[in-house]
């Protein structure tokens, strides 16, 4: 049985996000956190905690199994654009640039390896 965990507007571009969510999709759930725990990058923080909220939603759907022995991957992440927040920023003989502040949305879903393949 699959769990899922949801982060929503978080203010960073999908863009860079997605950078993130490319290194941690279909990848086993303790190389997914360490991949996240050792990145450079910023928002891999939030996916982190995203991650662990996953497995611990998983955990509670599932309440007889074990989290360790259950053999947990990132089924499915992916990443879609949140609200922009416009903002004006002063430009050269009395001009405003147009500032887009992005946000984004993020959605991971945890799944057991033995029941992929025992629907399979």
């Amino acid at each position: 049985m699959e769990a899922v965990a949801r982060l929503r507007n978080y203010p960073t571009s999908p863009r860079k996000m997605r950078l993130l969510a490319d290194l941690v999709r279909g990848k086993d759930v303790e190389i997914a956190l360490n991949t996240l725990k050792f990145s450079t990058k910023h928002p891999s923080v939030a996916m982190e905690k995203l991650l662990l909220s996953a497995i611990a939603n998983w955990g509670v759907k599932n309440e007889g199994a074990d989290v360790a022995e259950a053999n947990l991957f990132v089924k499915t992440i992916f990443v879609d654009g949140g609200r922009s927040l416009k903002r004006m920023r002063p430009a050269p003989q009395g001009r405003a640039y147009r500032v887009r502040k992005r946000s984004n949305h993020i959605t991971i879903i945890v799944d057991s390896r033995s029941a992929v393949a025992a629907k399979a």
